[in-house]
């Protein structure tokens, strides 16, 4: 059994990572913590795991040593901790944002402050098993992307290492609220929310970086709020190399994720899935990538869809952990979503 720990358990990706943990075959969840809930029991807080766990919440002072930290933690609080949470597992897995961009310069630009342990970034293999799994299988230090940049490098790194998309890419990007975690403002009460399409982030979103960091093209991302709990869909414009047509886009995916467990190339023609849909992935470790060409252009559209919590966030950092140890892929993410939900 693999002995991990969760650090900042009680928010929203915490309490994914504990619901995808507890039904695990070969994982024991041996801490849980939060600052503020301590001796508190789980379920209270997380009350789909009602019946599945008796663990309580945990200080983060009481950490011993595990072979698994994940780290729920703040962005721009992360960095401070590192060393700290290093020298208590063999491996970190850290979801914050403070370890996905390899320049300290582009961190300082998209977060708004310095890095304050720049030697460290380069020592953070980028957890997404579909591009980096040779690396993750021996990898000690990993960083989760975001859910917005995850959709981002999974529909447009193939096209882009093909050299079949040449310059600018312009990135439309939805998400429902529970990717704002869940001590969010005001702006994310029900009232506030409810009916809106806010844009938040009309330009320089901080997982536009990372898109970019992943693909060598300029990307230019503009990110909503939608009325949705859960999911992401990205949108992506993108300008075609010479004599790049649907077969060539097509087989390039299908090369890619054809023996892939949690990307599907959608390629339906007809009926109302046709095109990739975050509602149907809710819960699901699955992204869902299709495309569209533009008539009479050398342009196509690209379109991603995932739950943020599971592809997004938790899901993804145990596939991590998966391929890390050997393990199946699969190993507690069989959850295939709802529909209609």
């Amino acid at each position: 059994m693999i002995r991990v720990a969760v650090v900042g358990a009680a928010g929203y990706i915490g309490g994914e990572l504990l619901r995808i943990l507890v039904s695990h075959p070969q994982v024991e969840i041996a801490a849980a913590t939060s600052r503020s809930l301590h001796g508190r029991q789980i379920d209270g807080v997380h009350p789909n795991l009602r019946g599945r766990t008796k663990l309580v919440f945990s200080p983060e002072d009481e950490l011993d040593r595990y072979d698994v930290l994940f780290l729920a933690t703040p962005h721009r609080e992360t960095m401070s901790r590192m060393p700290e949470f290093l020298a208590m597992a063999g491996t970190v897995i850290d979801l914050s944002g403070d370890f996905r961009l390899r320049d300290p310069d582009a961190f300082a630009d998209y977060y708004g402050l310095a890095h304050q342990a720049p030697d460290l970034l380069p020592t953070f293999v980028t957890g997404l098993p579909e591009l980096h799994r040779e690396r993750l299988r021996t990898a000690d230090r990993i960083s989760v992307p975001g859910c917005m940049a995850s959709a981002g490098m999974l529909s447009l790194v193939p096209l882009a290492e093909a050299g079949l998309i040449t310059g600018e890419v312009a990135v439309d990007a939805r998400t429902g609220s529970s990717g704002s975690g869940a001590k969010a403002g005001v702006e994310n009460l029900h009232a506030e929310r409810s009916g809106a399409l806010r844009v938040f982030a009309p330009t320089r979103h901080r997982h536009e970086a990372e898109i970019a960091q992943a693909t060598g093209l300029p990307i230019r991302m503009t990110a909503t709020g939608i009325e949705a709990v859960r999911g992401v869909q990205l949108v992506c414009r993108a300008w075609l190399g010479d004599g790049v047509d649907e077969r060539s886009i097509r087989s390039t995916y299908r090369g890619r994720y054809g023996e892939e467990p949690f990307v599907r190339v959608v390629a339906q023609r007809r009926g109302m899935h046709r095109f990739p849909d975050a509602k149907i992935l809710s819960g699901s470790n699955f992204c869902d990538v299709g495309f569209a060409l533009e008539r009479g252009s050398p342009q196509v559209t690209v379109i991603a869809a995932l739950d943020n919590l599971v592809k997004g966030g938790a899901g993804n950092a145990v596939q991590c952990m998966n391929v890390r140890f050997g393990l199946s892929e699969r190993a507690g993410l069989e959850f295939t979503g709802l529909h209609p939900n």
